[in-house]
């Protein structure tokens, strides 16, 4: 018993992911694939992946929408937990990290259900919104530059059914956002973020600690967007 969350060292994360981690071989591949990147730091953990598509299962989630996407990990991952007639629209600027996810997508025989938008992802969120999207979506991901995040959230949020969960990456910020002497404009923007949503009662929330810390806002019924 713990009354508080536990630290994992290298040992005991190479124990949770012997016994939990269920990753499909072209996931692994592709996680491999981006490890020899420069910006491999941008790739969410695989036991976060596997959260997400849980999370996908278990809400009986058919539309995802996603904030940053590399170089596919995170959409193929919920992509392959979405039912056969499931949705992404994914949203980056990348057109190089995003030839990678699109052959990965393929190889998968999802690629027909990911809609990639290659642009800004405000001007596709405004378009969404414009074209009637507003509820539409069951689950999101922001997972992009920081000080856009709260633009980021309340476009995903009107975007979302009642009951719908923007999950929200890097929110523990390897530790920073808890540290008094780092003022950078990525940590204070994660910070300011937080307390955001810890005062928003328009949503259920948990701040969970997996990868980089991942904070999951459930939209509640009868709430809108600012």
């Amino acid at each position: 018993m713990s009354n508080r969350t536990i630290g994992l060292d290298d040992t005991l994360y190479r124990y949770l992911l012997d016994v939990s981690l269920r990753e499909d071989p072209l996931l692994a591949e592709l996680r491999s694939q981006t490890a020899a990147m420069p910006e491999a730091n941008y790739q969410i953990a695989p036991e976060q992946g596997q959260f997400m598509a849980f999370l996908a299962r278990a809400t009986g989630a058919r539309r995802y929408l996603e904030i940053g996407t590399f170089t596919g990990y995170s959409a193929l991952v919920v992509a392959l937990a979405l039912p056969a007639d499931g949705e992404v629209v994914a949203c980056d600027l990348s057109r190089e990290w995003t030839d990678i996810a699109r052959s990965f997508w393929r190889r998968a025989g999802v690629a027909e259900r990911i809609r990639l938008e290659l642009r800004p992802a405000l001007e596709t969120l405004a378009d969404l919104r414009q074209r009637g999207e507003d509820g539409r979506f069951d689950l999101a991901f922001i997972d992009a530059d920081k000080s856009a995040y709260p633009e980021y959230y309340e476009q995903c949020l009107a975007l979302l059914r009642p009951g719908g969960i923007v999950m929200v990456d890097n929110t523990l910020w390897s530790g920073a956002v808890a540290d008094p002497a780092d003022h950078s404009a990525d940590t204070e923007a994660i910070r300011a973020f937080n307390r955001q949503l810890q005062q928003d009662e328009r949503i259920d929330l948990s701040l969970v600690p997996i990868g980089d810390g991942l904070t999951l806002a459930r939209k509640r019924p009868g709430t809108g967007s600012r």
